[in-house]
């Protein structure tokens, strides 16, 4: 059964280019175009996760959160224009799961709902299944000889041990569960290193050039994939 998504934007088109693309990827979407029609449909339905907008007519999409994780808490993406950090902060402590900025890559979008999915235990898409279904269920994934088990805390390439820092774990667990998914360097930033990380904005850089001395040079494979102005990629085996 595919996951159930509410679209709360007011951008009538933007609403559409999204739901479309929700489609294609397999999820049930339902859509509105104001707070208080977005906040009445959450109410009354279950839904496996929410994208709302902040800016919204009749009821801004910060007191739909508010509201809404009172009575009938859901995982909700933030939508928003606004970058500013005291923005973001508002939108996490109001209850939201994560937070993008317009304008946004499609990609990037169906990233993080597909992680805030799996992070909050609700039903995955419909085109998800076979054996990446029941791998990702296990939490194992695995790209050729490699093999990272996330119960395990492990990473191995042909049965051998391969020490990863925390932070390397989570960017080559991020990337693996996102395959053929371009991700951000600002997702695989606040994934890795959180919301609230100050410091180098390279950081990411920096963490995939190690992943790639311990497992690409060390094994002579050529796994994360760089897209130049967006970020990175692992790529399904063909």
């Amino acid at each position: 059964m595919a996951a159930h998504l509410l679209i709360v934007e007011d951008e009538e088109k933007l609403a559409r280019f999204i739901e479309l693309e929700l489609k294609h990827e397999g999820y049930e979407v339902t859509k509105a175009y104001d707070g208080r029609e977005g906040l009445r449909l959450a109410s009354d339905n279950s839904f496996d996760l929410i994208l709302l907008d902040i800016m919204l007519p009749g009821l801004n999409g910060l007191e739909v959160l508010r509201r809404l994780s009172q009575t009938n808490p859901t995982p909700t993406i933030l939508l928003t224009a606004r970058d500013a950090v005291m923005d973001k902060v508002s939108g996490l402590d109001a209850g939201a799961v994560d937070y993008i900025t317009k304008p946004f890559a499609i990609e990037e979008l169906l990233a993080r709902v597909r992680v805030a999915l799996k992070l909050h235990g609700r039903v995955g898409a419909a085109n998800l299944g076979g054996a990446d279904a029941a791998s990702a269920e296990e939490g194992v994934y695995t790209w050729g000889s490699l093999r990272l088990d996330e119960k395990k805390r492990e990473v191995k390439f042909d049965g051998q041990s391969i020490a990863l820092t925390n932070r390397e774990f989570l960017m080559l667990e991020t990337l693996l569960q996102n395959k053929d998914i371009v991700l951000s360097r600002d997702t695989l930033l606040e994934k890795v290193c959180g919301y609230d990380y100050v410091g180098e904005t390279n950081i990411v850089d920096v963490y995939v050039r190690y992943l790639r001395t311990k497992i690409d040079d060390a094994f002579g494979v050529k796994m994360i994939q760089t897209v130049r102005g967006v970020g990175y990629v692992i790529k399904s085996e063909e």
